[in-house]
């Protein structure tokens, strides 16, 4: 039995885009021990992945450690290079799968390809090795842990403040959702326990609604698959909520969805606002600042009530979007942040809500909106900016 070592030492939603290129590989070196060389906490996410054997605990590059006899192929699922290069070629396996790099000019491979989805650029490199790889397969097994059905999951935080929507917005969204009768959780990791807490408590939420800090990966997998709907930024959670086909609201900011978005599934809506910026900024990026609560919350109306999900998604097999997810197709240039404002035109200040709805159906708003509209706090007919206000 050969060994196949493949490089993947990130995150979570890292991990969950390389499936598709980990089940290829599963399938093409059926015989080898498949060995994935990521951070050990990961391990729960490879199992329910079913495509490798083992996980060798590698927190980061210069990480990687390998004592055993060389591995017949080393797959660098990693990233450009040099340094993922570097560490795969301390292993001397005798083939390696890679992107080419100036600082390597004796390994082959193809360019690295900036304008592509995360999933499509590790299905293509296989490809490009005689490996076919279907980027559609992103579906994980469920967690055989009990997690409460149902819930809306609210997930506030992010790796990078870049990519961290405002917590005074994610309040205002769960506190919309909450006065409609949904059941909100707020999740994160240990160092967003504070964040959530905050989101928790401006939303009206009582603390036990707060498992940020007291769920395993796996429980929290649970949760996401059990889930009526997950709201989130950029981030792992929102990936989870694709592999378990678990409805879900995703909020983009710097970076665009067409790299890193959901699959292009009604199940899943990518709110973007158009602007590429630094995903390792300092600040939220201003892209992610133009989209607003009320948007969010149309966008999650919608997935409650058109998609009626009351106890999660099933992991699915996507295999009849493989085309438009060749494409590069997205769900956010389908579904643009709905800007409620437009539909108001010709309204008279001080009005009731009356006014308001009618105005929102004679300038073409869809029933989703006008439902949101119905819904809003009273407070929002104050004057013509108060309805992006009332929720923010």
């Amino acid at each position: 039995m050969g060994v196949t070592l493949v490089l993947r030492a990130l995150g979570l939603g890292d991990l969950l885009t390389a499936v598709p290129a980990l089940r290829a590989l599963r399938a093409a070196r059926g015989d080898d021990h498949l060995v994935l060389a990521a951070p050990r906490w990961l391990a729960p996410m490879a199992e329910l992945a079913d495509c490798v054997d083992e996980v060798l605990p590698t927190a980061g590059l210069g990480e990687l450690r390998w004592d055993r006899p060389s591995p017949e192929l080393a797959v660098n699922l990693h990233g450009s290079g040099p340094q993922s290069i570097a560490d795969l070629m301390t292993v001397r396996t005798r083939r390696l799968i890679t992107h080419r790099h100036p600082d390597f000019p004796e390994v082959t491979g193809p360019a690295w390809p900036e304008d592509v989805h995360e999933v499509q650029r590790w299905c293509r490199l296989l490809g490009s090795a005689g490996i076919p790889a279907d980027p559609g397969r992103l579906g994980i097994r469920r967690p055989s842990v009990e997690a409460p059905v149902g819930r809306v999951v609210v997930h506030p935080g992010g790796s990078s403040r870049a990519r961290r929507w405002p917590p005074e917005r994610f309040a205002a969204v769960a506190a919309h959702l909450r006065r409609l009768g949904y059941r909100i959780v707020v999740t994160g990791n240990a160092d967003e326990a504070a964040l959530a807490a905050q989101v928790a408590d401006a939303a009206g939420l009582p603390r036990n609604s707060v498992r940020a800090g007291a769920l395993t990966l796996t429980e929290l997998a649970a949760l996401v698959a059990n889930a009526a709907l997950v709201i989130s930024g950029d981030t792992g959670v929102g990936h989870l909520a694709s592999a378990f086909g678990t409805p879900s609201v995703v909020i983009f900011g710097p970076t665009p969805p067409a790299w890193w978005g959901p699959p292009p599934d009604p199940a899943h809506i990518a709110l973007w606002a158009g602007h590429i910026g630094d995903p390792h900024g300092a600040e939220p990026d201003p892209g992610l600042l133009r989209i607003q609560p009320v948007e969010v919350i149309v966008a999650a109306i919608r997935q409650l009530r058109c998609l009626r999900s009351d106890s999660g998604g099933i992991a699915p097999s996507f295999q009849s979007r493989t085309d438009s997810t060749e494409r590069g197709e997205t769900m956010s240039q389908k579904v643009n942040p709905i800007q409620v404002q437009k539909y108001l035109s010709g309204v008279d200040y001080p009005c009731d809500r009356r006014d308001i709805v009618r105005a929102a159906r004679n300038n073409g708003a869809g029933a989703e909106i006008v439902d949101a509209l119905e819904s809003m706090p009273d407070r929002m007919f104050d004057g013509p900016n108060a309805v992006s206000e009332a929720v923010s």
